[in-house]
């Protein structure tokens, strides 16, 4: 496929981009006190060139008080040194490169900035710290925004083709009702809201010159009640291109926002009518962000006119070579990032390196280059899971000869489990690109076949990799062997129904998001809603009504005091409010004592309790099924136990394993 409207080349002031993608600016925590790190060079130096057009990077913070330290920094001219590398890594592999500078305001922990109280435009809490900021004296507002013209300088002496001023955070606090209730120039209507942010702009211009390329990050809505709303945003969009400035570029809400941006459970390209709206409104290029990480969509976009470029950001942290490979007609083999957020924003909110599901090279690339095997051997990989699936193409790709062997007829292993579960298909999506790899890697795939010693013998490996995987664990409970209980694994491949009261025992991962699976249905399916609304068919009410109750009766047990417990921060809260909106009852604290034809005993806080139900899902974690262990050992010289089959844990770990394992054999 082709994709002649994303590979055109577009100006933006006085650069010129060789195409529409764009990587735009992703904290990492790969700097170091605000030094630009080896670590973070190698980074976007792999991207560049992978053939995106242009990579903005940061939040570079603009001033000792306006981010955090493991944010790169442009607050002096001590950064220069470290700018210039980056720059000119970036440049030499073929991108442009901007410098996003900002600061982060309220956004920031006390204890992150020397215990100094976080500035705002007002002193109202934020839910990102629960801490009340200082409000911003009248007299302190010139200084700050001097500072991000200083910051803008500093990009063009370190060489940066452009400057990107990022609109969220302290010019967000200013621009947002909930956050600005000032009474003199910079607060109350629209106009005031605005002045903080159009005056940055307009130094940041002044700064620069004419002719160095100015851009703008803005949230298109702030999806807060009482908060900035979409119209005001697109109000502030066009007094900025009367500032000066060169490109918008137009993500979705406010950090605190409850409606979810980027992770898996938003569909593709959701925010684009975000960009579309201020398009319409002014004449500069739009840049569209989020959940946008296939070059169809991408070309779609463009082609439709809803913007001028797009945003390829984690996109391209799962698959630096994206660009290329769409351009050379390989757009099948692409890593696609699938939104998990499990080693990215997950990562973010426990201060530590950002890493990748998908691509565990992520932050890494120095350390294990893309070079080929001194020695090609001949491996055999046991299971096709994604971490078996992930050390066969890891192997290949370094040059040995790789054979698969899976006991099932299909590819995927518990990736494939979401492929039922509402706003978790993209897992799926990670299994099929692995897939497409491994054929086009020629590594040799064996399903519907078992892999024993004699098998072994016979095949004759240099090394040997079990990924066999695990199995559901079924609990010493009275009552268990009934033929009302099921699986929750049998239940999400459709191998077993349930009736319409149910009760799930064990509210992890896999219990919670068969609740969800359960809670779906029976619910109006979003195409017979869009179309019944069009037509008008019934009041919305009902069709609202419709959307978030199905025909089951669903109650999750969970023994612990918190459910969810192995669910990443960023996606935990969207699971348990999909589930409060479909009516899932959760009981924490509850253990499951016995099963009976009419339903579950339990034991609660208050005592013994009892919940009937037509069937009972059995959904309490999994236990390694590596039985070939024993089975295989001297039959290689080399013999590596990797994923659930070595111990149980989510895909992060397990895909990490198998590159590893591959990529060290």
């Amino acid at each position: 496929m082709n994709f002649p409207f994303l590979f055109s080349p577009i100006e933006i002031n006085t650069m010129n981009l060789k195409n529409r993608m764009v990587m735009t600016a992703m904290h990492l925590n790969y700097a170091f006190n605000g030094e630009v790190t080896d670590r973070l060079i190698h980074y976007y130096a792999e991207r560049a060139k992978g053939g995106v057009g242009l990579i903005i990077v940061g939040a570079c913070s603009i001033d000792e008080d306006a981010g955090m330290p493991n944010m790169i920094a442009i607050k002096d001219d001590d950064c220069l040194p470290g700018l210039k590398r980056l720059a000119e890594a970036v440049q030499a592999g073929g991108a442009r490169i901007a410098a996003q500078i900002n600061h982060i305001g309220a956004g920031v922990h006390s204890t992150l900035i020397g215990g100094r109280t976080p500035v705002s435009a007002s002193a109202v809490a934020t839910t990102l710290t629960g801490e009340i900021p200082r409000a911003l004296e009248r007299d302190e507002i010139p200084e700050i925004q001097k500072k991000y013209a200083q910051a803008a300088v500093r990009a063009q002496e370190a060489g940066f083709d452009a400057v990107e001023i990022l609109g969220a955070y302290l010019i967000a606090q200013f621009l947002s009702p909930i956050s600005n209730l000032r009474e003199d120039e910079y607060g109350g209507s629209l106009t005031g809201r605005m002045r903080f942010g159009l005056e940055v702009a307009r130094q940041v211009r002044q700064a620069v010159g004419p002719d160095f390329p100015v851009l703008i990050r803005l949230g298109g809505n702030e999806f807060m009640q009482g908060g900035a709303t979409r119209d005001e945003v697109i109000r502030f969009a066009q007094e900025l291109e009367r500032t000066g400035v060169d490109l918008i570029n137009v993500t979705g809400g406010r950090h605190e926002t409850r409606v979810p941006q980027i992770t898996m459970i938003v569909p593709r390209r959701t925010y684009v009518y975000l960009a579309q709206g201020i398009k319409s409104a002014v004449s500069i290029p739009v840049l569209s962000s989020n959940r946008i990480n296939d070059p169809a969509d991408a070309e779609e976009i463009i082609r439709n006119g809803q913007a001028d470029l797009v945003t390829m950001a984690r996109a391209l942290m799962a698959d630096p070579e994206l660009p290329n490979k769409a351009r050379a007609g390989k757009a099948d083999l692409i890593y696609h990032c699938i939104g998990c957020n499990q080693g990215c924003l997950d990562s973010i909110f426990i201060f530590q390196p950002v890493t990748c599901l998908i691509n565990p090279r992520t932050g890494l690339e120095e350390e294990y280059p893309l070079s080929p095997s001194p020695v090609s051997k001949k491996v055999l990989v046991v299971g096709g899971g994604p971490a078996g699936m992930k050390a066969a193409c890891t192997a290949a790709e370094r040059g040995h000869a790789v054979t698969l062997i899976e006991k099932e007829k299909r590819l995927g292993g518990q990736l494939l489990l979401n492929q039922l579960i509402p706003g978790r298909e993209e897992m799926v999506t990670a299994a099929r690109d692995l897939i497409n790899n491994l054929k086009a890697l020629d590594v040799e795939l064996l399903l519907g076949q078992k892999a024993d010693a004699r098998f072994v013998k016979e095949h004759a490996p240099d090394a040997v990799v079990i990924a066999t995987g695990a199995k559901p664990i079924m609990p010493d409970l009275k009552g268990i062997d009934g033929d009302h209980v099921v699986q929750a694994w049998d239940l999400l491949e459709g191998k077993a129904r349930v009736g319409q009261k149910v009760v799930i025992v064990g509210g992890n991962a896999v219990g919670l998001e068969t609740a969800l699976f359960l809670g779906h249905q029976g619910t109006l399916p979003p195409e017979v809603f869009h179309f019944l609304a069009l037509y008008k068919a019934e009041p919305l009410e009902s069709l609202f009504e419709m959307l978030n109750r199905g025909n089951k009766e669903v109650t999750v047990v969970e023994m612990t005091k918190r459910l969810g417990q192995d669910i990443g921060a960023s996606t935990r809260w969207i699971v348990l409010s999909e589930l409060r909106r479909l009516g899932v009852n959760t009981m924490k604290n509850t253990r499951a004592v016995g099963i009976t034809p009419e339903g579950l005993e339990i034991e609660t806080e208050a005592g013994p309790d009892f919940l009937p139900a037509d069937s009972i899902v059995i959904a309490i974690g999994a236990g390694s099924e590596n039985t070939l262990v024993n089975e295989l050992k001297g039959l290689a010289p080399e013999l590596y136990t990797i994923g659930d089959a070595k111990e149980p844990r989510n895909a992060l770990a397990a895909i990490r394993e198998g590159f590893l394992t591959g990529y060290n054999i």
